[in-house]
């Protein structure tokens, strides 16, 4: 009898425990950005540029500028240095600054702008990967202004999670340097 209610007991177990497996169905983030819309920010010399109407400008001594996106947690990092017979020692150290990254990056992706009537020259670097800055990006008249801008999140980098973020400030990055303009 014992062996009986023994088999009934473990054939009961081994029935229950029968579950059919299925594969989770695919789940994609829900990422809302706010619609974008730009203004003007000028600072009194020596450039300007359109920015989204959702960031918080950090004015910074020597025109510096920290462009903040508080609800994606990441920054602009603008920095402005005179030209004084220095450019190629400004291009030379902006340079150095993006291949710092490559010991992260996947690949580094250059893309060039040139606007003659507006005097504005220069290059925004791609890094794919866990780098720590994901784009970076300077700009000259290559006669008496130079910025330097870069990218960057406050967390650990993982390049896949923030991808859709990347993208989203990216075009803000291209608005910016389509739009600036030298002030006298």
């Amino acid at each position: 009898m014992r062996k009986i209610i023994l088999l009934l007991l473990v054939g009961l177990l081994m029935y229950s425990c029968s579950e059919d497996v299925l594969p989770k169905p695919k789940a994609y983030l829900s990422l809302n950005y706010p619609a974008i819309t730009y203004q003007k920010k000028t600072v009194a010399k020596p450039y300007s540029f359109e920015v989204s109407s959702v960031v918080k400008i950090t004015e910074q001594p020597n025109f510096w500028r920290q462009i903040k996106y508080p609800k994606l947690k990441a920054s602009i990092d603008i920095t402005y240095r005179p030209v004084t017979n220095n450019l190629t020692e400004l291009l030379t150290e902006s340079e150095k600054l993006v291949y710092k990254h490559a010991v992260k990056a996947e690949e580094i992706i250059t893309k060039s702008f040139e606007n003659f009537d507006k005097r504005v020259f220069g290059s925004m670097q791609e890094i794919s990967g866990n780098a720590a800055s994901q784009i970076q990006f300077h700009i000259t008249d290559s006669t008496d202004n130079f910025i330097k801008g870069a990218l960057y999140f406050y967390a650990k980098p993982n390049y896949d999670s923030i991808l859709p973020a990347v993208a989203y400030i990216k075009k803000d990055i291209i608005r910016l340097i389509e739009t600036l303009e030298w002030n006298p």
